[in-house]
């Protein structure tokens, strides 16, 4: 298994984690429901995204019979879905708590955009990938 795909496993698994973390907290109290955003996107952009990335590059060759595509892409794409999603949470975050701060929705929004790039290089890897004429 290539070194980022077992990366993207670990930190689904480490995103479950504070999602659950997360869940608990704002399950105790509720003055902490202000932090949804962080504990959906959590769930989601961490745990299955990083998953669905994690299986989908070591699966989705071996049953197309075919070499990825890019490798540095899908490490690439480990570091920019990580860095994306770790910036959303924070300045998303930060913006609710100081919404008067209007970097923190600049921030927000390009963290958001380093998210979709990495989505993107997923998308097109596997595509890729799976439509190449190398078998």
């Amino acid at each position: 298994m290539e070194k980022f795909v077992s990366n993207f496993i670990v930190m689904s698994i480490a995103y479950l984690a504070l999602a659950a973390f997360f869940g608990i907290i704002m399950f105790v109290s509720p003055s902490y429901l202000y932090l949804k955003f962080v504990h959906s996107h959590l769930n989601m952009l961490g745990w299955v995204s990083m998953m669905i990335y994690g299986v989908g590059y070591h699966i989705l060759p071996r049953f197309a019979g075919k070499k990825l595509k890019s490798v540095k892409m899908g490490e690439a794409q480990f570091y920019l879905a990580n860095i994306g999603l770790i910036g959303m949470l924070l300045f998303y975050t930060m913006q609710m708590n100081n919404p008067e701060v209007s970097l923190y929705r600049g921030l927000s929004v390009a963290s958001g955009l380093v998210e979709a790039m990495s989505i993107f290089l997923f998308f097109y890897n596997m595509l890729a990938t799976l439509f190449s004429k190398e078998e």
